[in-house]
């Protein structure tokens, strides 16, 4: 005869069976991982699709490329010198620098197996050089699809949409990119957010390296990112862990503000690491000049008005923006400008003699950067260092 503990026992254990037989385990599934699979099985086109290096937005240009176009990504590596030369090689002495980059990097995006090249560039006329970039490539022997902003822009959205269609992927899940669409605009301005306290305040962090840290893992976060919700958290995430950075931040510290024409003003390629060389001096820097002012939110018009001392018509493509901030920075007290633009921008070569009546009106000096493939290190650093001497010697004086 059983022991009563070992009845108890097989009672117990008959129980447990009969109770996993009745409520089988459930699996919780990621929802939003799954339906993304879902959808990426039926609209999804396995065709590789690059943009060229642009200062911080690449997180926004990945989420575009697979959550828009539903087309791969192909991020790429640190741009070299040699990349840059061949852009150089193949252009003529006469276009701007940006496009030369812009060139080099579409080659290298093509030697690393890129199907699809995009090209939103300029509002000026790099907004014509995509058909220019295009026949260069096809000269030098490539074969690509080519996905130029231009193109169709003139029959509005629509004309835009049905120009992706025809020339990315004819899966395309038209609604599905809207919502995305929306999110990548919601994307950049977050970026810029992040990026506008960054330069604020990165140049007076306690513990060197802090901001590059969080500002790296932003963009880590922001390149996982599927959604709206995702984009929105990892910005309140990053802004929370910038805010918590400790600080040793004079009362009253040397504000510079950048301005000028579109692509220098803020690819660290292109003006050779400005916004790290004015923090490293404990510099507080502005730039009003950014993807989410002068696209998302861009009004010409309004801005004009608040130059109207200077500004009577529309000069081009960043020259309304550039003046009216100039004009902001100097009425805001700050102790100096910079104006970086590109050899042979023509607007921002206009924009010159008006940044001049203004450093005249308000005392405040300005610093004229041009940058051509030639421009070095040594000579950029030797003008900076010196600029900051004059401003900290006049801040010093009106003490």
């Amino acid at each position: 005869m059983a022991k009563p503990q070992a009845m108890i026992e097989q009672v117990r254990s008959s129980v447990a069976v009969e109770l996993e037989r009745r409520h089988a385990p459930t699996i919780v599934t990621d929802r939003k991982a799954a339906k993304a699979a879902k959808h990426k099985a039926k609209h999804h086109k396995y065709t590789k699709a690059a943009f060229f290096r642009y200062c911080y937005y690449d997180p926004a240009f990945k989420f575009f490329c697979e959550q828009v176009l539903d087309v791969d990504y192909l991020p790429l590596p640190e741009a070299t010198r040699a990349s840059s030369e061949v852009g150089v090689q193949n252009s003529s002495d006469y276009v701007c620098t940006p496009f030369k980059h812009i060139l080099g990097d579409f080659a290298e995006a093509l030697d690393l197996g890129a199907d699809i090249l995009i090209q939103f560039g300029g509002p000026c006329r790099l907004g014509y050089y995509g058909e220019l970039q295009e026949s260069i490539l096809r000269d030098m022997g490539y074969e690509f699809i080519m996905l130029n902003f231009a193109h169709g822009i003139e029959k509005g959205y629509i004309g835009w949409a049905k120009e992706v269609l025809k020339t990315v992927n004819p899966n395309i899940d038209v609604p599905h990119g809207v919502v995305k669409l929306k999110a990548v605009a919601k994307m950049i301005a977050h970026l810029d957010s992040l990026r506008d306290f960054y330069l604020a305040n990165a140049g007076f962090e306690v513990n060197k390296g802090d901001f590059d840290a969080a500002w790296n893992d932003c963009m880590d976060a922001m390149r996982a990112c599927l959604d709206e919700r995702d984009i929105n958290e990892a910005y309140r995430a990053a802004m929370a862990r910038m805010r918590a950075i400790p600080l040793d931040k004079p009362a009253d510290p040397i504000r510079i503000g950048i301005v000028g024409e579109m692509f220098t003003a803020i690819d660290e390629r292109s003006n050779l690491d400005l916004d790290k060389k004015l923090l490293a001096q404990g510099v507080e820097v502005h730039r009003m000049l950014n993807f989410t002012n002068r696209y998302l939110r861009y009004n010409e018009p309004n801005l004009r008005v608040g130059a109207k001392d200077y500004l009577t018509y529309d000069m081009g493509p960043t020259s309304t923006l550039t003046i009216a901030a100039a004009r902001k920075y100097a009425s805001d007290g700050f102790d100096g400008i910079i104006h970086a633009k590109s050899a042979g921008c023509t607007p921002e070569i206009d924009c010159m003699p008006v940044l001049q009546k203004v450093s005249e009106d308000f005392s405040v000096p300005i610093l004229y950067l041009t940058y051509d493939s030639q421009t070095s290190d040594t000579g950029l650093d030797t003008r900076l260092e010196a600029f900051y001497d004059m401003l900290s010697m006049k801040k010093e004086k009106r003490k």
